[in-house]
C-alpha cells in the first residue's frame, strides 16, 4: 500500500504458470585430435573448443586430410617381409649364368633369387580426424565442437599433456554432451587418454564418452587378448559414463580413383629392374625399366609419374593388389565418430531415451572382424561387466550396431546407454531451470513452484515416450517439503532438497518367444 498514494485503479499482474524447463541438448559431441590447421582468419584456434555444424565449416577452420605418402621398392630378399611393411609380394626368379670353368670351357648354372615388391608408409604417425568427421556427418551428425591439439606439420601423436589441456578447456563449455577422441587408438598412451575421457565425463556429470578398442598391438595378438587389454587398462572408475565399440570399420570414403600417383614414390635404392615380375623381352618389361630409371634419375614431370602409375595399374595384377591394400588401409577407421553421428540421428528422430542400437552404419563396406554369436556373447556380457558393443554384418540387413551397453554392465542402474544418457538429460535440464530459484525464499510457495515446474517438464517427456507408465503417476513423482525431503536444520542451513523419481525406459535387449503345441480342439 505504500506505493498507492493517489486515488485510482491499479493493475497487479500475477504469474499464473510456473517457470518452464528448457530441454538441454543431448547430441553435441566434441572431437579431440590433430588437424591440418586451426585458424579463424588471423585468430589461433589450437587448444580451443570451436563449434561447427558441417564439413564445409570443418574444412574452413581446420583444413583437409593429411597428405598420404608411400615408398615403393623392389629388392632381393630372403623371404621375410620387411618391418612396418604395408604390402609385400615375393617371387622367385630363376636365371642362367654362363661362366668359364676350370678347364676353360663355359659352364651354365641356374641361380634362383627371391625378389620382393614392397610398399611402406613414409610417415609412421597417422592422423584421421578429417576422415572421422566425414563419417560423423555421413551418419547423421550435426552441430559439434572441435578441439585441435596439434597440426600435421608437428607430426606428433596425441599424448596426455595435449588431451589434459583439451579437457581443461572443455570444462568451460556446458553445451557439450559427448566426448570422442577417435585418434587415441594410434597413440602409445591410448588407454590413458580413454581413462581421462571417462574421468572428465564423470567429473562434469553432463556428458558421455564414446570409446574404441585399440588395434592389435602385435600381428599374432588374438581378439580375446585385444579385448582383455582394453578391459584391463580402462580401469574401474566412471564406467557408466562411457561405451565402447568393436570392431573397426572398413569404410568407403576413398574410392579407387582417390589413390593417385602422387601418393607413391620409388625408393632410390631399389633394384630398378622388373625382370622378376614381367616376361623377359616383353614391351612392358622394357617400358617399366626405362620409366623407373627416368623417374629416379631426374626430376620428372608429374604426368610422367601418372603415366607410369596408370600403366602398372592396368597391366600388373600385383600392383593392383598393392593399390587395393593401400585403399583398404586408409579406409579402415575406428567406429567412435560414426557412433557419435548415430547417437545424434537417433536423438533427433526418436529421442535420447531410445537405445542407439539396431541402426545401420552408413559408408561402411564391412566390419574388420565378422563376429559370430558366440564371440559377441563374451563382448556383451563379460564377467567383469565391461561390455563392448558389437558392430555386425547381417545378410540382407547391412551393417548394424548390435549392442547398447555402457562399460558398467554389472550395474542394474546404468547398464544401458540410453538410461544413462536420459538421466543426464533430465538432470541437466532441471538443474538449469532450478538456477532461477537460487536465493528465493525457502518456503511452501517456492516449493510448489519448483514441484509444478519439474512435473510439467516430466509429463511432457512421458507423453513422448521417455518415461514409462500407464499414467503420469506411474512414470514419475516429485517430492519437496518440510518433513518430506527437508528437516528444520536444512531450512536453517539454506538447503532446499527435492527428490525426483523417474521410471526410464529400458531396451528389450533379449526377446524370448515361447511356442508350444496344444491339443486339437475340433
Amino acid at each position: 500500500m505504500g506505493s498507492m498514494k493517489n486515488p485510482g485503479v491499479y493493475i497487479v499482474e500475477k504469474n499464473a504458470f510456473p517457470n518452464s524447463v528448457v530441454e538441454a541438448a543431448t547430441a553435441i559431441p566434441v572431437f579431440i585430435g590433430i588437424t591440418e590447421k586451426a585458424v579463424n582468419g588471423k585468430d589461433e584456434l589450437k587448444g580451443k573448443p570451436w563449434k561447427i555444424s558441417s564439413m564445409t565449416e570443418y574444412l574452413k577452420f581446420f583444413g583437409g586430410g593429411p597428405e598420404e605418402k608411400f615408398i615403393l621398392s623392389i629388392n632381393k630378399t630372403d623371404g621375410a617381409a620387411p618391418d612396418d611393411c604395408l604390402f609385400s609380394h615375393t617371387v622367385e626368379y630363376k636365371e642362367t649364368i654362363a661362366a668359364e670353368g676350370e678347364n676353360g670351357e663355359n659352364e651354365v648354372t641356374e641361380v634362383s633369387t627371391k625378389y620382393a615388391f614392397t610398399a611402406k608408409r613414409q610417415e609412421k604417425n597417422r592422423f584421421t580426424l578429417y576422415y572421422q568427421m566425414r563419417m560423423f556427418f555421413a551418419n547423421g551428425g550435426g552441430t559439434c565442437y572441435i578441439v585441435s591439439v596439434g597440426t600435421y606439420a608437428e607430426n606428433q601423436l596425441l599424448n596426455k599433456d595435449m588431451v589434459s589441456s583439451a579437457m581443461a578447456a572443455l570444462e568451460k563449455e556446458q553445451e557439450i554432451t559427448m566426448v570422442v577422441i577417435p585418434e587415441a587408438v594410434y597413440s602409445p598412451s591410448c588407454w590413458d587418454l580413454q581413462v581421462m575421457a571417462l574421468n572428465h565425463c564423470g567429473k562434469m556429470q553432463n556428458r558421455f564418452s564414446i570409446l574404441d578398442v585399440q588395434a592389435k598391438t602385435a600381428e599374432n595378438q588374438t581378439m580375446e587378448e585385444q579385448i582383455k587389454d582394453f578391459q584391463t587398462y580402462i580401469g574401474n572408475n566412471d564406467l557408466s559414463y562411457g561405451a565402447a565399440y568393436y570392431p573397426w570399420l572398413e569404410t568407403s570414403l576413398l574410392a579407387d580413383n582417390d589413390i593417385s600417383a602422387d601418393m607413391f614414390s620409388w625408393d632410390a635404392n631399389t633394384e630398378r629392374d622388373f625382370k622378376a615380375f614381367f616376361a623377359a623381352g616383353s614391351n612392358l618389361l622394357n617400358y617399366a625399366n626405362e620409366a623407373i630409371n627416368e623417374i629416379l634419375d631426374a626430376n620428372v614431370a608429374s604426368h610422367k609419374k601418372a603415366e607410369f602409375h596408370g600403366a602398372l595399374l592396368q597391366n600388373w595384377s600385383t600392383y593392383q593388389l598393392m593399390i587395393k591394400q593401400v585403399k583398404n588401409y586408409l579406409n579402415l577407421l575406428p567406429p567412435s565418430a560414426s557412433m557419435a553421428g548415430l547417437y545424434t540421428m537417433v536423438d533427433n528422430s526418436r529421442g535420447v531415451w531410445k537405445a542407439p542400437a539396431n541402426v545401420s552404419v552408413n559408408f561402411v563396406l564391412r566390419p574388420e572382424v565378422n563376429l559370430t554369436n558366440r564371440e559377441q556373447e563374451d563382448l556383451n556380457v563379460p564377467t567383469n561387466g565391461k561390455a563392448i558393443n558389437a558392430i555386425r554384418s547381417f545378410v540382407g540387413e547391412g551393417i548394424k550396431v548390435w549392442g547398447a551397453r555402457t562399460l558398467d554392465g554389472n550395474s542394474l542402474d546404468w547398464r544401458y546407454i540410453n538410461v544413462r544418457r536420459t538421466m543426464l538429460f533430465l538432470e541437466e535440464s532441471v538443474k538449469n531451470a532450478a538456477r532461477a530459484y537460487v536465493f528465493e525464499p525457502n518456503d511452501a510457495n517456492t516449493w510448489l513452484n519448483m514441484k509444478c515446474m519439474i512435473e510439467n517438464f516430466l509429463r511432457g517427456i512421458w507423453k513422448r515416450g521417455g518415461l514409462v507408465g500407464a499414467v503420469p503417476e506411474d512414470a514419475f513423482s516429485v517430492h519437496v517439503g518440510l518433513g518430506d525431503t527437508m528437516t528444520p536444520e536444512d531450512i536453517l542451513e539454506g538447503i532446499m532438497r527435492i527428490t525426483v523419481l523417474v521410471a526410464i525406459s529400458h531396451p528389450a535387449e533379449f526377446i524370448e518367444i515361447t511356442f508350444q503345441q496344444q491339443m486339437q480342439k475340433s
